[in-house]
């Protein structure tokens, strides 16, 4: 969570980590740069990288971030600034009033143990409380992020423990909610997932280089191979003698990862907990044609969400699929714009439709989800405008009705469109001549037997969450 202020939003934010060891002791900054460019999806407003030289004195660490995509932030003669062998990385996007460098991560904390390095994605349920706690017995916040709580917990372990996996593991205890965690200490690189699994994490290597991430496609775009994802409640080191050692927290609870990463965060070529994004989506358009058939021409998707999705609904119905829009690359999603205001602007920018392709047609438009409703009203009216004769809705998730706690940029109920209208208002509202959703029976069938969290569709949380916490979100 952000702080108490915040939690009164309902807004959360999404993140990627990335973590680099080379046993050969090269500089890693730029295999950072190019991870990080690899989940930038999963963060667009502030990014940055902490290194370490594993043969130099302990505790030195070297870092530097910012507000902005990579590429903006990192030029050329910074990356050759950051030296070091081993080193984390970090990308995020953040909520209205919370976008600041100080929020920026990778956190690094040097305290009479060395050093501490530490990126993270997830939200704590339990954050708020324990940052009050440690305000007391005398901590200085410098974030109003939960990643910082984090951070000192582990900190403050170290100084009891013989190790800093010991450390995490009794750190962890304390806190509750989603995380994904990849910490640098002097000599290792360690990885840390939910014991629910809510997080994604996962570890590969190329060469004599060990890599963490979010996502495989991270991994791949550094030319190296995925060896596995982190089992949930893991704790993965990676030392100098490139040992992979694992350790698990002591919670036995039923696992529960977030559908949200299949429906729309994961880039399409990632592998998540050994299941193929690219071929859930095409499972959830497939499922949308079965539920939801209609009579028309040509079935298409808004790029790039609904596109793999519209290709399964037209492979399940036999409607040819088709290229209904061109898209301007270079604008950011306006799902996670920080305003509404914001995110109307992007949409006339972001996306032209193709006049040839839909004139004439009955249209099956095909997204991933309904949020606000502003985005999808305007592609219908600029594809009547072309002249579609129909446009029919259809959305791979059930009707958002509730935010996530868990770090999924779902909002408040007040601007879920669906948590205050009927399916039949939001067509009209929308514009569609018809608009059908995921049926929530349905979206098991993307992921196999994968135990899913679905909160944000059912309210079912896979942890306690505090009624006071509850009662903000759904202000």
């Amino acid at each position: 969570m952000e702080n108490a202020k915040m939690l009164s939003t309902g807004l959360r934010e999404e993140c990627g980590v990335f973590g680099v060891y080379d046993l050969d002791g090269n500089d890693v900054s730029t295999s950072i740069y190019y991870g990080l460019s690899a989940l930038q999806h999963r963060g667009q407003e502030a990014c940055g990288i902490a290194v370490s030289d594993t043969s130099g004195p302990k505790g030195r660490v070297a870092s530097y971030k910012g507000l902005g995509l990579v590429h903006e932030v990192f030029r050329e003669s910074k990356l050759d600034e950051l030296k070091g062998n081993i080193g984390v990385g970090h990308v995020r996007y953040a909520t209205s009033g919370s976008s600041t460098v100080e929020n920026a991560q990778p956190l690094v904390l040097r305290y009479m143990k060395g050093s501490l390095s530490l990126a993270h994605n997830g939200n704590l349920v339990n954050a708020y409380e324990l940052r009050e706690q440690m305000e007391q017995e005398g901590s200085i916040f410098h974030t109003s992020i939960d990643s910082e709580v984090i951070a000192y917990a582990i900190a403050k372990e170290r100084i009891h423990s013989k190790t800093v996996e010991d450390a995490i593991r009794k750190a962890v205890k304390r806190i509750q909610g989603a995380y994904g965690l990849i910490v640098m200490s002097p000599r290792k690189l360690i990885g840390v997932r939910d014991p629910y699994g809510l997080k994604p994490l996962c570890i590969g290597k190329a060469d004599h280089t060990y890599i963490m991430a979010s996502e495989s496609c991270a991994i791949t775009s550094l030319g190296g191979e995925v060896i596995r994802d982190v089992e949930p409640g893991e704790i993965v080191t990676i030392d100098k003698e490139g040992s992979i050692h694992s350790s698990f927290i002591r919670h036995e609870v039923n696992h529960a990862h977030c559908i949200f990463e299949y429906i729309y965060f994961a880039r399409l070529d990632s592998h998540i907990d050994n299941i193929s994004v690219y071929e859930s989506r095409i499972k959830a358009g497939a499922s949308l044609a079965k539920s939801h058939p209609v009579e028309a021409d040509l079935v298409v998707g808004v790029p790039d969400s609904g596109l793999t999705a519209a290709k399964g609904y037209s492979e399940a119905s036999g409607i040819p699929f088709g290229f209904a829009f061109h898209k301007n690359s270079y604008v950011g999603r306006t799902f996670i714009k920080p305003t509404q205001k914001d995110r109307e602007s992007s949409v006339k920018i972001k996306l032209s439709v193709l006049d040839s392709v839909v004139r004439g047609k009955r249209i099956v438009l095909v997204d991933d989800s309904i949020v606000r409703g502003t985005t999808i009203e305007n592609i219908i009216r600029m594809m009547k405008q072309a002249g579609a004769l129909e446009v029919h809705v259809r959305i791979s998730s059930p009707p958002f009705l509730y935010p996530c706690y868990f770090g999924t940029d779902v909002p408040s109920n007040q601007q879920l469109i669906a948590s205050s209208h009927s399916e039949e208002q939001i067509r009209s509202m929308i514009g569609a001549d018809s608009l059908g959703y995921m049926p929530i029976e349905e979206l098991q069938n993307m992921v196999g037997n994968l135990p899913i969290c679905k909160a944000c569709f059912d309210q079912k949380y896979p942890m306690l969450v505090p009624d006071h916490e509850i009662r903000n979100l759904l202000e």
